[in-house]
């Protein structure tokens, strides 16, 4: 399966990555995947041209196909103002309002402050919900004091976790429903056939019983004689 890591990080090194590359390492531990990182710094001057023109440049339009046809994403942004940063949220808004749908997503952020870390469930939750994403319960928060520290490695194995074991049950989900489809055709394609079969076994058996129900008739016909009713009125008068 193919996991696409979203990074808005700005500096290099950046914490940014380092979280987002430990998330989608802890990932791989739960399932197979093949990772794809887009880092939106490369991408900040495409981002802002698809604004004015309306159309995306080539590393851009490579980046949100990426992001489009992966079966798991990872986003990782630095708190800027209390919120997801501007660069994070441009790169979103460029890309296809359907293009998240059903999608599993892994949100992620760090900040100097610990103080910082609702910006998780204020602005990247609900706007990933907006998107349609399936937001992974667990969301990873990295302040400063946080690398290193106790509590940190757990909280990215947990999240890692959810969101393996998401993409895992999706990609079956859709197998499962890709093969009920075709099960469904097949059937279809059966009833169909032997529909057309009755119909003509139908046509021909009533092709060859309607000339003797004809003849019957006749014959019956001609068993019976019709009297005028002006005659059936005479007779019962005294």
């Amino acid at each position: 399966m193919k996991l696409v890591v979203v990074s808005a990080g700005l500096s290099v090194p950046s914490s940014t990555r380092l979280l987002a590359d430990r998330l989608a390492a802890a990932t791989g531990r739960y399932t197979s995947v093949d990772v794809q990182v887009v880092e939106l710094r490369d991408l900040a001057v495409e981002i802002a041209h698809n604004f004015t023109s309306g159309f995306p440049g080539r590393a851009l339009s490579a980046a949100l196909d990426a992001v489009t046809e992966a079966d798991g994403l990872i986003v990782v942004t630095p708190v800027f103002s209390a919120s997801y940063s501007g660069l994070f949220k441009s790169f979103f808004d460029v890309l296809d309002q359907e293009a998240l749908t059903g999608k599993p997503v892994l949100i992620a952020a760090t900040g100097g402050s610990a103080r910082h870390s609702l910006v998780l469930e204020h602005a990247l939750r609900p706007l990933f919900a907006y998107l349609r994403a399936v937001v992974v319960p667990t969301a990873v928060y990295a302040a400063s004091e946080d690398w290193g520290a106790e509590g940190l490695a757990e909280r990215i194995d947990r999240a890692a976790g959810e969101l393996g074991r998401l993409m895992e049950g999706l990609g079956s989900g859709a197998g499962a429903v890709r093969r009920a489809d075709a099960a469904d055709t097949a059937v279809t394609a059966d009833a169909a056939e032997r529909a057309d079969a009755s119909v003509a076994v139908d046509t021909d058996t009533a092709a060859a019983i309607a000339p003797r129900a004809l003849d019957g008739a006749l014959a019956s016909a001609d068993r019976f004689t019709v009297i005028p009713f002006e005659q059936q009125l005479a007779a019962l008068r005294p």
